[in-house]
């Protein structure tokens, strides 16, 4: 036996995280993986990845809690909690303050308010349309015939920004091949497609106190971060590892529970 650590598994439908705390809460390690259609799989492989990276066996995992759309699948947690409150004890981790967590993930988004004691306040979920999520990006990518990891780049490189009419997915897909036939430049309309996506996030509910950023999407186009900075003229904080929140919150609760 080693040192005593605790597990927090976080099965998104896009991706799914595993995140590995000691007693401190320090990271130890972590692993992020697609989903898949395995979901079990999946968990089970990032939990071996994130225990090697951490140096830790399995039966050192004192305690394990696992998280997201696909919680109930893993088959090694104690226990199952909801993507809301592990996402705001994660970043109540982080940042110890009122704040209104912004979490942008591939299939939904989440706006979560709390004050200054980590209890949640309210929140909000966009859980019907894929508009100004990951899967949006990801669609948008595959109509411009560019890979999703160059968008970020390309969004800084523009000179202009071609704002969209339409938050449908659907419908946004044809206005972009229409601006492409326009003669619209590639850099510009990606622009414009990160700004849909901080549109929509702005609608669902307003920002106030300390504003903290989370999610694949944020991780992987920190661009975004800074329009939204831009856009609404607040400080925005993002963890070191903003996809992995979910997962450091389970695992916070599960040495909580573990205690």
């Amino acid at each position: 036996m080693g040192q005593p650590v605790f597990a927090g598994v976080d099965v998104g439908a896009s991706c799914t995280k595993v995140a590995i705390l000691d007693v401190e809460r320090k990271l130890l390690g972590y692993a992020v993986r697609r989903s898949g259609t395995d979901f079990a799989r999946t968990a089970a492989i990032c939990l071996k990845s994130a225990l090697e990276t951490a140096g830790a066996g399995q039966g050192d995992v004192v305690r394990c809690v696992s998280t997201g759309y696909g919680r109930r699948n893993v088959t090694f947690s104690d226990e199952t909690k909801t993507e809301i409150g592990c996402q705001a004890r994660g970043c109540y981790h982080y940042y110890p303050m009122a704040m209104t967590i912004v979490d942008i993930g591939g299939q939904d988004n989440k706006i979560i308010k709390l004050d200054a004691q980590g209890r949640r306040l309210t929140f909000k979920m966009n859980r019907k349309c894929a508009a100004g999520t990951g899967a949006f990006l990801e669609e948008m990518s595959s109509r411009l015939d560019i890979p999703l990891e160059e968008m970020d780049s390309l969004a800084r490189t523009a000179e202009n920004m071609v704002e969209l009419g339409s938050y449908c997915t659907v419908f946004s897909a044809t206005e972009v091949l229409e601006k492409i036939r326009q003669g619209e430049n590639v850099s510009d309309i990606v622009k414009g497609l990160f700004f849909s996506v901080i549109k929509r996030i702005l609608e669902m509910d307003s920002l106030r106190d300390g504003v903290v950023m989370t999610g694949g999407v944020v991780a992987h186009n920190p661009y975004l971060v800074k329009m939204v900075k831009e856009i609404t003229g607040r400080e925005i904080l993002v963890p070191e590892f903003p996809q992995l929140t979910g997962a450091v919150g389970a695992a916070i609760l599960a040495m909580a529970e573990g205690k």
